[in-house]
C-alpha cells in the first residue's frame, strides 16, 4: 500500500486500473475528461490491458459499454452532466440487461446556459432507470468505492450497474491523499468476472428482444429485488474491505456526531464533507446537531433515515432540483420519515448550478430551522441574488 497524492479524477483512474477493466468506452466531456485520458494514457503505455473504444458520442459510449459486457468481460466508462443525459435511453438497456457496468459520473450543473460547475441534478435525473448509485465526497472514498463497486456490480444477487458520483472541480480537481492498494491486494478483493451469462455464438441466447405484458412485471420485480439485495451488500462488501484494508467507506449513509444530535444534516458529496465543519462549529455554540450523509441515493436508505429520523428534525441540503418538485433528497426523506414519531423534515436548495456552498452556509441554514424560521413543509432557496435574501 503505497500514498497517492493527486486530483480526485487520476486517483479514480488508479482505482479503475487495479480492477483490471478489459473494455473501457469513452467520450471526453468536462470534467471527467481526466479519467478517462489517464486510463488512455496506461493503455498506451502497456501499463492496463483493455481495449479502449473512442466513439462519438456518450450514447455511442453506453451503447459500446453494454455490447462488451454482454460479451462478459469487466466493462468502464465515465461521463457527465449532458454527456450522462445523452446516455439516458442506453441507461435503461444496461439495467434491464443486469449488466454489471461501472461509470462513474462528475457531477456538473446541466445547460443552458452552459456551465461547468458541480450541481448534482445530472445524476438524480437519472435515479429511475435502474442504476445503483453511490455519492462520494473524497479521493479516497472514490478509490474504495470504485473496488467495492465492481464487487457489488458482478454479483450474483445484484447484477445492476453502478453510478459513482462525486463533485466537479472541488473534488475531482483537487490534489487529495490516498491510500493506494497494490495489485495483488485487489486481486485477492476482486476476482476476475465470471459472467452468469454472455453472448456466445457456442451456447446461444437472445435478450433484449421483444417482451410481451406476461414477463416485463417480473422482469422490473427482479431488478427491485437485486436493489433491495444491494441494500445489504453495499455495507457487508464495505466490511469485507475494511477487514482486509483497514478502511470503511459503504455505509448507505455516514453518520458522524449522531447520537445525541436533536438536528440532522442531509447531504451528499462535497456538501457533506462541508457540513462536517458545520456541525463541528454549531456543536461549539452547544446546539447538538449531527450530520447524516447520504452515499446511496439508490437503493434509497429508507430503513436507516426512519431509525435516524425518530425525535429528531432532519435538514435535507440539496445541490439539485427536481423542478416543479424542490430537492430530490428532501422529497424521498419526507416519504421515508412519515409517520415516524417527532420527524420533521426541512429542506433546502443550494448551490443549484455551482454556486459555492461553504460551512457558514450550512451554519446559517440550520440556525433558521433551530431557530423557527423555517417551516417543514416549505423548501428553502439559499442565497437568491434575486431576493437578496435567503
Amino acid at each position: 500500500m503505497t500514498t497517492m497524492f493527486d486530483v480526485g479524477n487520476k486517483i479514480a483512474a488508479r482505482a479503475v486500473q487495479l480492477c483490471r477493466p478489459e473494455v473501457i468506452a469513452a467520450y471526453p466531456i468536462t470534467p471527467q475528461t481526466v479519467i478517462v485520458e489517464e486510463l488512455a494514457r496506461m493503455v498506451e503505455a502497456g501499463e492496463l490491458a483493455a481495449e479502449y473504444l473512442r466513439v462519438e458520442s456518450e450514447h455511442s459510449v453506453m451503447a459500446a459499454t453494454c455490447s462488451a459486457a454482454s460479451m462478459g468481460v469487466r466493462t468502464f466508462t465515465a461521463t457527465s452532466s449532458q454527456g450522462l443525459a445523452f446516455m439516458h435511453e442506453m441507461l435503461h438497456w444496461a439495467s434491464l440487461s443486469r449488466l454489471p457496468i461501472v461509470m462513474i459520473n462528475v457531477n456538473r450543473a446541466l445547460g443552458p446556459g452552459w456551465s461547468i460547475w458541480v450541481d448534482d441534478t445530472d445524476s438524480m435525473s437519472q435515479r429511475d432507470t435502474g442504476w445503483i448509485q453511490v455519492y462520494c465526497s473524497s479521493a479516497q472514498e472514490i478509490f474504495d468505492t470504485v473496488i467495492q463497486s465492481f464487487k457489488l456490480a458482478e454479483h450474483r444477487d445484484v447484477q445492476l450497474p453502478v453510478m459513482i458520483n462525486y463533485s466537479a472541480f472541488t473534488i475531482s480537481h483537487t490534489m487529495m491523499p490516498a491510500e493506494v492498494l497494490s495489485q495483488e491486494q485487489v486481486d485477492s478483493f476482486l476476482p476476475p468476472f465470471k459472467p452468469y451469462w454472455r453472448l456466445d455464438w457456442r451456447n446461444p441466447v437472445t435478450f433484449g428482444n421483444v417482451l410481451s405484458d406476461e414477463y416485463h412485471m417480473e422482469k422490473r420485480y427482479t431488478m427491485q429485488q437485486g436493489m433491495e439485495r444491494a441494500k445489504q451488500l453495499i455495507p457487508e462488501i464495505a466490511r469485507e474491505y475494511e477487514q482486509r484494508f483497514g478502511r470503511y467507506h459503504g455505509g448507505l449513509i455516514d453518520e458522524y456526531r449522531v447520537d445525541d444530535a436533536e438536528f440532522l444534516l442531509l447531504a451528499v458529496s462535497a456538501v457533506g464533507s462541508e457540513a462536517k465543519v458545520a456541525v463541528d462549529n454549531l456543536r461549539a455554540m452547544g446546539y447538538k446537531v449531527g450530520l447524516g450523509r447520504v452515499r446511496a441515493v439508490r437503493p434509497f436508505p429508507d430503513e436507516e433515515l426512519r431509525r435516524l429520523g425518530k425525535g429528531r428534525s432532519l435538514i435535507a441540503l440539496d445541490r439539485n432540483i427536481s423542478v416543479g418538485s424542490g430537492g430530490v433528497v428532501y422529497h424521498e426523506t419526507r416519504s421515508a420519515v412519515l409517520g415516524v414519531e417527532g420527524c420533521k423534515v426541512y429542506g433546502y436548495l443550494c448551490g443549484v448550478g455551482g454556486r459555492d456552498v461553504t460551512y457558514e452556509d450550512i451554519e446559517g441554514m440550520a440556525l433558521k430551522v433551530i431557530n423557527g424560521e423555517m417551516h417543514p413543509d416549505v423548501t428553502g432557496w439559499w442565497d437568491l441574488k434575486t431576493t437578496g435574501g435567503k
